[in-house]
């Protein structure tokens, strides 16, 4: 029987049919848009370039129009200015009127192959966990940060002396107790939002919060009184007593944006956990300043265009790869991926030195600053509520003893670094001239440690406590540094010899990170970077084992007495022989083992321009470099 198309059927088909030619239509009227906006993104990759080339023009007119306002803002001398400070806080101006702390960037606007754009490219060695102010702890966080955030005052890297960043001068009580600051009034936040005396307020009790997880930075506010806005260009510190640091901390606070962080402290669990929440008044911004996450390969900051200084950033962007292993960085600044090769492994350092290929790329820095810091292994006197061995001085005493400082900068660093004493560096006034580096005395360290009750009991080369139990201890280390590796691989040879044994334990960052916050070691070896005159409350005071950075848990009533007096007393010769004192006591107390202070070792992209070595080190990646046009990759 044959089956005949009913109406039914031709409705059905020709429902079909006009279907498919809707589709049709459809897929067409899509691949027109998808032409539409591929001509949309061309002409906007043409519009950008223009915008580019505009930018550096209209640069050069901000840079004459700020002139003329920086200038009315520029302070003439007080006579209520200390006069320690007074040829900083005057702010005097250039022929050019352009105030001293844009002063050498602008230089670098003057020379004839500057230019806006580029990319300046560096490197990290590990992840980041987060980069929200205050509860980050890590120095690239601190370093990505600079770049965001401003303080009131800059020290000048020349002069080591302060100069007015957000605020144009500074006056300091004859008493030393309180400091007024005038702000300057043509500031903004990267978001438009404008800068004013309520941040610098906002700021300090954002931080004097105790449900802010801060509180090593509130170790150091804590001295301060009150934080008062008279109107919105000045504020007021006022300290409860002197502190040889007051300058410091009131003009170095990083200030936040009081309209984006106010939010938090509602939602102060929020903000402790949090990983971007990152705004500022500094030259380059975050491109989504709430959401940036961890654990990429790379991250990336972009020019502020609202940038408030006397002269642009000149980088499109400032970025940094996530790159672990040594070979793999070498190998990407040999291909000009990235910019900086610093923090490169002696062994390294030493065999490219004479490389001629690297040579014509890059210019070559080894150095020593006063802010390059020391390395140390830390004893924990505490673990799990009970005393450890290290509790006992004699103990630590006879590690330090017992190690060769000079063979290990002669063996893991090849010469390039130098031994510590203390925490204080060998040109530093806080230093003792007079102590020098102890030597390796084996027998002085065994004699220590079985005055401690610690020898051979049984004849194996292992000394045992009076109960028989070896004396053995795990140390842990940063494990993907191969130069940390061999110095640890090193100590236990050194203290084999000793009848000690050493158990390597290498650990990524964020667990040593953990280990540090929870006290949950026996002996670490890390690193601190230095300053000009440093503070030992927060590291050695024993007010700070619980919340602060006393991670040893270390006591010594003396030495908090004399730290306190120290940190109270504003006369600098006899403020420096106090903290010779507090260094004689360290010398004999060894809550650390002070191992080597660091030279910076590293390569350096000749396509970056006015890179120069100031008092504290290479200035790569500040606003007084920039890319000739030629030269400019990545740019937009």
């Amino acid at each position: 029987m044959k089956k005949t198309f009913t109406t039914k059927d031709f409705i059905l088909f020709g429902l079909i049919i006009l279907l498919l030619v809707l589709l049709i239509l459809s897929m067409n009227q899509v691949d027109r848009q998808w032409q539409k906006l591929t001509r949309v993104e061309s002409m906007l990759a043409e519009q950008s370039k223009d915008v580019s080339a505009l930018r550096g023009s209209l640069s050069v007119i901000k840079q004459k129009i700020d002139k003329a306002q920086l200038v009315s803002q520029t302070p003439t001398a007080s006579n209520n200015i200390n006069t320690s400070n007074a040829s900083t806080t005057t702010a005097n101006v250039a022929e050019n009127n352009i105030p001293p702390v844009f002063q050498r960037a602008y230089e670098a606007t003057q020379k004839e192959d500057f230019a806006l754009g580029g990319w300046f490219t560096s490197s990290l060695s590990t992840t980041i966990k987060t980069l929200t102010p205050l509860v980050s702890t890590s120095a690239y966080a601190s370093e990505i940060q600079s770049y965001v955030l401003e303080s009131l005052l800059s020290l000048n890297s020349d002069t080591l002396q302060y100069e007015g960043k957000l605020a144009k001068s500074w006056q300091i009580s004859e008493d030393g107790l309180t400091i007024t600051f005038q702000l300057r009034d043509n500031v903004l936040f990267s978001d438009g939002e404008p800068f004013d005396s309520t941040d610098v307020v906002f700021t300090f009790n954002f931080i004097m919060n105790e449900k802010i997880k801060a509180p090593s930075l509130r170790a150091y506010y804590k001295q301060i009184d009150s934080v008062v806005a008279n109107g919105k260009h000045e504020v007021v510190f006022k300290y409860k007593e002197p502190y040889f640091k007051a300058l410091d901390f009131a003009g170095g606070m990083n200030i936040l944006a009081e309209h984006f962080y106010k939010p938090y402290l509602e939602k102060t669990e929020e903000f402790n956990q949090s990983k971007g929440l990152l705004i500022g008044t500094g030259p380059y911004r975050l491109a989504d300043p709430k959401n940036w996450k961890p654990d990429q390969d790379s991250l990336e900051l972009i020019r502020n265009n609202r940038y408030w200084g006397a002269v642009q950033p000149s980088f499109d962007r400032v970025a940094w790869r996530i790159i672990q292993n040594d070979s793999a960085r070498l190998t990407t600044f040999r291909n000009s991926d990235i910019d900086l090769y610093g923090d490169a492994q002696p062994i390294d350092f030493d065999k490219l030195k004479d490389d001629e290929q690297l040579n014509k790329i890059s210019d070559r820095f080894n150095y020593t600053s006063p802010t390059s810091g020391y390395g140390y292994i830390g004893w924990n006197q505490m673990l799990e509520g009970k005393e450890t061995r290290f509790a006992d001085k004699r103990v630590r005493q006879a590690m330090t003893w017992l190690i060769d400082k000079q063979k290990i900068i002669d063996s893991v660093f090849l010469g390039y670094r130098k031994p510590a004493v203390s925490p204080f560096g060998e040109g530093s006034p806080q230093h003792n001239p007079n102590i020098k580096p102890e030597k390796q005395d084996i027998a002085k360290g065994k004699a220590l440690l079985k005055e401690a009750g610690f020898e051979d009991r049984d004849g194996d080369g292992v000394i045992e406590d009076k109960d028989g139990k070896p004396f053995e201890f795990k140390l842990i280390y940063f494990g993907t540094n191969e130069t940390t590796k061999r110095m640890v691989l090193l100590l236990k040879d050194m203290y084999a010899r000793a009848g000690i044994k050493l158990i390597p334990i290498p650990s990524e960052w964020p667990v040593m990170l953990e280990a540090l916050d929870k006290k949950n070691f026996e002996a670490i070896t890390l690193g601190w970077g230095g300053t000009i005159e440093s503070d030992l409350y927060q590291i050695f005071h024993s007010d700070q084992i619980k919340e602060g950075d006393n991670r040893t848990s270390y006591k010594n009533p003396e030495l908090d007495k004399v730290i306190d007096e120290a940190r109270k007393m504003v006369d600098k010769e006899k403020r420096m022989k106090l903290w010779q004192q507090t260094e004689k006591i360290l010398i004999e107390d060894q809550p650390y083992t002070f191992l080597t202070r660091r030279m910076e070792l590293g390569f350096a992209n000749k396509r970056i321009k006015n890179q120069r070595m100031t008092k504290l080190g290479l200035n790569t990646g500040s606003l007084e470099n920039y890319i000739p046009k030629a030269l400019q990759k990545h740019s937009n």
